[in-house]
């Protein structure tokens, strides 16, 4: 048998403190009381929370709630129905999620192939630039030796 705090009993069957304390002080549940805390035997005494008159109820209409074989099978088939239908749904998410995964491996191919066109660029347009600062610097020598000799043939 399991015990159960108050609070607990109060979660399993809804009932309020002020309602618990009363059905223990008329005897109606089984209680034991260990280091000042009260547990409650929920096995014993449910039949006294229970109000009387939803035990009429449920007596007075235990035949009307006979369930017919064919709302049952209908059930079964419905959910059946709706269990096929989220299965179909799951294949196509995931036809879909492949999909989008093949479409981002060749955008991602594509953008890596521009990538390594741009760097063969870059570096055939620095050996160009580097070829054209060296050709600058040796018309520059060139045209300094030019005018220096032609200012030391004048001057002679």
């Amino acid at each position: 048998m399991k015990w159960m705090s108050d609070e607990e009993y109060s979660e399993l069957t809804g009932l309020d403190m002020s309602a618990i304390d009363d059905l223990c002080d008329h005897g109606k549940l089984t209680v034991k009381v260990e280091d000042g805390v009260r547990y409650i035997d929920p096995s014993r005494g449910a039949g006294e929370v229970v109000p009387a008159q939803l035990r009429v109820l449920s007596a007075h209409n235990t035949t009307e709630m006979l369930v017919q074989p064919q709302f049952i099978e209908k059930t079964i088939g419905t959910i059946i129905n709706l269990h096929e239908k989220v299965l179909d749904a799951k294949d196509e998410t995931i036809v879909s999620v492949k999909n989008e995964n093949t479409f981002l491996r060749e955008a991602l191919a594509s953008l890596q192939e521009l990538y390594d066109e741009d760097r063969k660029t870059i570096a055939t347009l620095t050996e160009q630039l580097r070829l054209s600062q060296q050709e600058v610097e040796f018309m520059r020598r060139k045209y300094k030796l030019m005018w220096n000799k032609a200012i030391e043939e004048h001057t002679n």
